[in-house]
Parts: C-alpha cells; sequence; structure tokens
C-alpha cells in the first residue's frame, strides 16, 4: 500500500481525483430513544441555567428578610444576573466555533458548576452580588448548549421546526418550575436549599456533556482583535442598560442622578460600538443589516411578545404579591401554566408541520387578549382559582408565538453565513432580555402612576363627616379596642388600616387597568396581523389571476 501511495504522487490525477468534492452527507437520522435522551438532557439544561436566574426573581421578597435588604437593594441581585448574560452568548457563539464545540461545552459546564458552588458560600448581600454577577457569566452558555442539544435529535429538515419549536419550549419551563419548588426549598434552608438544587442539577449536566456529545461543526478563524473591542463596548452599554432598566422604576427613572449617568454610559457605549463596526470590512455586527426593513419588522414582533407575554411574568405575579399571596398559595395556578406552555409549544410544532404556519399567530394573540381582559376583571376578592383560565390562555398563546418568528429569522441569516447569524443573535438577545426589562418596566411604572391616580380618586371620598366612613374606621379599629383605651390612639389606628385598604384597593384597580391596557394592545397587533394577511392573500390572488389572464 506505502508503494502505491508512493506512485500516485507520480502519476496524474484521475477524473475521481479531478472531481470537486461533494458536499458531507447529512449525519443519519437518530433512533427514537436516542433522540429522547437528546431532548431530555436539552431541557434539564435549560431548566438548570433557568432556575439560576429565576429562582430569585421569584423569591425577591423572601430574600429580603435573609439579606436585611429593602426592595429596591434586593432587586440589584437581578440586575448583577442580567447585565453580563444580555450579552455574553453573542461572544460566545465565536468562541464555539473557533475553538470547537467539544471544548466549549466542556468548560462552560465546569465553570458553571463553580459558580453554583459559590452560591453555597453567600453570606450577605454584596457577596450575593458578586456571585450572582458570576452566575449570569457561567449561566449564558449553558442556554446555548440546551439548544445545542435539543436541535441534535431532530434531522436536518425538522431543525427549524420541530427542533426549534422543542428548543423554546425548554425556555419557558423554569419560571413556572421555580415558583413551584421554592416553597418547599426555603423553608429547608433559604437561599443555600436554593442553589444546593441548582449545584445538584449542575453536576447532572455535566455528566451528560461528558458522557453525551453533540455534532461539531468544523471549526474556523472568525475571531478578530477588533471583535475583542467592540464586544467590550457593547458588553459595557448593554449592561448600564440592562441595569438601568431593572432598577428604574425602584428608585424612579428622575428621581436619582445615577440613573441618568447609567442611560447616558450605554448610549454612548452602543454608539461608539456602532461607529466602530460600521468602518470595519469584516464587522461583528452589521448594523446595516440589522437596521433593515425586515429585520426591524421582526424585531417589532419580538417586541410586541415581551409585551404581552409581561403580563404573566412580571403583572400578574406582581398583583399576586400586592393582595398578599405568596407562591405557596400559587402552586396549583403555576402547574397549569406549565402543563399549558407544553400544549401551547406541542400544538405550534403541529402547525409549524402543516401550511398553517401563520396561524399561530393569530391564536397566539387572540388566546392572550382574551385572557388579559379577563384579568382586567380582578378585584382584591381575586385568588388563583379565578386566574386558572386567563393564565392557562396566556401561557398556550405565548409558547405558540416565538417559534414561527425564530425559524424565519433564523433561517434567513443562516443563509447569509456564519456572520449574519451572530447578528440575528443580536437581534434576538436585545428584543427578549433587554426587551423583557424594558416592557417590565413599562408596566410596573404604568402601574405606580395609576395607582397614585386611583388613590387620590378614593382619598377624595373618605371624608370622617361621612357616616359610613365613619362607621368603617370604629369597625377597624374596634380590634385594638382591648389593648388601646385611649379614644384619639384608637382613632387613629382605624384611620392608619383604613388607609392601608384604600392604597391596596388603588393597586387592584391599577393592575386591572395595566391587563386591559395589555389586552387593547394585543387586540391592535391581532388587527393588524388580520389585515397584513388579508392584504398579502389579496396580492398573491391578483397576481395569480394576472398569470392566468393571457393563457384564457
Amino acid at each position: 500500500m506505502s508503494t502505491a501511495v508512493e506512485q500516485s504522487g507520480d502519476t496524474a490525477p484521475t477524473e475521481a481525483e479531478q472531481a470537486p468534492a461533494s458536499p458531507p452527507a447529512p449525519p443519519p437520522a437518530k433512533p427514537l430513544w436516542l433522540a429522547a435522551i437528546y431532548v431530555a438532557s436539552g431541557l434539564l439544561m435549560f431548566i438548570t441555567q433557568g432556575l439560576g436566574m429565576n429562582i430569585v426573581n421569584a423569591n425577591l421578597y423572601q430574600l429580603q428578610g435573609q439579606f436585611s435588604a429593602t426592595a429596591a437593594e434586593a432587586a440589584w441581585l437581578s440586575a448583577a444576573y442580567v447585565a453580563p448574560y444580555a450579552t455574553l452568548s453573542l461572544a460566545l457563539f465565536k468562541v464555539r466555533a473557533q475553538y470547537g464545540l467539544r471544548p466549549f461545552a466542556e468548560w462552560s459546564i465546569l465553570i458553571f458548576v463553580l459558580a453554583s458552588l459559590l452560591n453555597l458560600f453567600v453570606s450577605d448581600l454584596h457577596s450575593a452580588l458578586v456571585v450572582r454577577f458570576i452566575s449570569g457569566c457561567a449561566g449564558a452558555p449553558i442556554s446555548s448548549l440546551g439548544f445545542l442539544y435539543v436541535l441534535e435529535a431532530f434531522p436536518a429538515h425538522r431543525k427549524l421546526s420541530q427542533g426549534l419549536n422543542a428548543a423554546l419550549m425548554g425556555t419557558l419551563l423554569a419560571a413556572p418550575i421555580a415558583r413551584m419548588i421554592s416553597p418547599g426549598l426555603l423553608e429547608i434552608d433559604g437561599w443555600h436549599a436554593l442553589y444546593t438544587l441548582e449545584v445538584g442539577l449542575a453536576l447532572v449536566s455535566m455528566a451528560i456533556i461528558f458522557a453525551l456529545p453533540v455534532t461539531a461543526p468544523p471549526r474556523a478563524k472568525v475571531i478578530e482583535r477588533m471583535d475583542i473591542v467592540s464586544y467590550l463596548l457593547m458588553a459595557v452599554g448593554i449592561g448600564c442598560l440592562a441595569v438601568f432598566l431593572t432598577l428604574g422604576r425602584l428608585y424612579w427613572w428622575f428621581e436619582t442622578w445615577w440613573l441618568g449617568v447609567l442611560l447616558i454610559c450605554a448610549i454612548g457605549f452602543i454608539a461608539v460600538t456602532a461607529l466602530i463596526e460600521s468602518r470595519r470590512t469584516n464587522p461583528m455586527l452589521d448594523f446595516r443589516w440589522i437596521f433593515s426593513r425586515d429585520n426591524l419588522h421582526m424585531a417589532a414582533v419580538l417586541l410586541v411578545f415581551r409585551a404581552v407575554s409581561s403580563e404573566q411574568s412580571s403583572t400578574a405575579v406582581s398583583f399576586f404579591q400586592q393582595i398578599g399571596l405568596l407562591n405557596d398559595q400559587q402552586f396549583v395556578l403555576w402547574s397549569l401554566v406549565l402543563l399549558a406552555s407544553i400544549g401551547g409549544a406541542l400544538f405550534c410544532m403541529a402547525l409549524m408541520s402543516s401550511r398553517y404556519v401563520e396561524t399561530a399567530h393569530v391564536i397566539a394573540l387572540a388566546l392572550i387578549a382574551g385572557g388579559a381582559y379577563l384579568d382586567s376583571q380582578a378585584t382584591n376578592l381575586t385568588r388563583p382559582e379565578q386566574m386558572y383560565l386567563s393564565q392557562g390562555m396566556i401561557a398556550f398563546g405565548a409558547a405558540m408565538f416565538l417559534p414561527p418568528v425564530m425559524a424565519k429569522g433564523f433561517g434567513s441569516a443562516m443563509q447569509k453565513g456564519l456572520p449574519y447569524v451572530v447578528n440575528f443573535i443580536a437581534i434576538f438577545l436585545f428584543t427578549q432580555i433587554t426587551g423583557s426589562m424594558l416592557m417590565t418596566s413599562l408596566l410596573g411604572s404604568f402601574v405606580s402612576i395609576r395607582e397614585k391616580f386611583h388613590s387620590n380618586v378614593l382619598v377624595e371620598n373618605i371624608l370622617l363627616t361621612r357616616p359610613e366612613v365613619a362607621q368603617r374606621v370604629s369597625q377597624l379599629a374596634a380590634a385594638y379596642r382591648k389593648v388601646i383605651t385611649d379614644p384619639a390612639i384608637l382613632n387613629a389606628e382605624g384611620l392608619t388600616l383604613l388607609s392601608r385598604q384604600v392604597t391596596r384597593e388603588a393597586y387592584v384597580l391599577a393592575y386591572t387597568d395595566t391587563f386591559l391596557l395589555i389586552s387593547v394592545v394585543t387586540t391592535a397587533a391581532l388587527a393588524v396581523l388580520l389585515v397584513h394577511l388579508a392584504w398579502r392573500w389579496l396580492r398573491t390572488s391578483r397576481r395569480a389571476a394576472g398569470e392566468l389572464s393571457p393563457q384564457s
């Protein structure tokens, strides 16, 4: 054999050698049992990373006592996590492409395990902030690996339909699970019990990654020196914006000077990044393509999704907290939300396998609009049982909204090449992570403004000269009559209790206004979508009629 090889250097290349190399054949379809293991592994990684992000958000008020912090100080825990997480996936995509998927996966899970272990040594708010920042850095690659493991289970022609749908379903699981399991864990050992679970899940994920490989794409040298400069500038800008949006409504936008500094820094760093990237031959971010008409339309659709899905993720949760309900009283509600999310994703998967893909958006918007309208009828006597139907509708619709947009955008980016995939990831991250914080802060600010309005209206009608008001004050003060004998102090206690009831009622009215606003916005988006679909169908029909008329 060696002689033949040596002689081949002196002979002319054969016809087979002259023919261009054919593209590699796609890998064969995996057996059903192995595909199920890959999907389960990917979903476990989504849950592992998602619990690390959501378990603090789900227990923010409970953790205030453990860290002796105010609500605004505890909110720094969320800001510290999101600030690095919002952009790190962008850099990691290029790192994975240049240095290989296998080393990327192994180092990522090791760093995530170490970051999870650090949570067990948290003793106060300051140490928690540092560890949350590190966890945000470590959590970004795990969500990327979750996508890769889920997509690995599907053949090539189904990755952007069923595969992407299943992966996006994984991103919806952690939030309700965090609220379901938190009460029991908090009773065991507070913060440490919450993150002992994350450490266990991280170790299971590490075993999976080392034992179960995924198909690695070919390596390519894609990182340039200016990519590092551009990314650092953009990361600082988006990080400042994330902190500004997370804390703005708590410290209030115009009352704290450093919020303005954060906003100026965010605008300045992002503008410098855009200026540098616009002058590069091979930019990391092609801002001209990002701001093209199709991408702006896609970004608008994704922002609408974040706005309407915030009804469940932030507004409904805050409503329950305001009327004094904790996570342990909402277990059945979040169980139904989890089941509805899975059902919506499976139904959308069936639609994406047919020619009725755009029907998913119509159904999703109709369900969210209907669910938000039902929630707008809430009162101070509303309990989770009255919201089973509405929250189930919203969860089902939210699970159907994102996959069609992602499949279309990601497919067009892949056709243009690797640099455009990075740009698409930038659009997705900005609209979903930063957009989520933006919509949550805007809705929270709307609640605060409406609460002041309703509070003023209610207080105007509370006069002690009115018999029903005086009677109500007397009834509330009766609870203290055995321990307070001074009539003036007793009357003051009654007025204090009445003031609390008025504030709670004002907040309930403010939240119902917010639910109604979301319903109106969603209905408007549905109307625009229906008009767009009707116009496109009419234009297609006219074009088809014009092509047939010469033949007739």
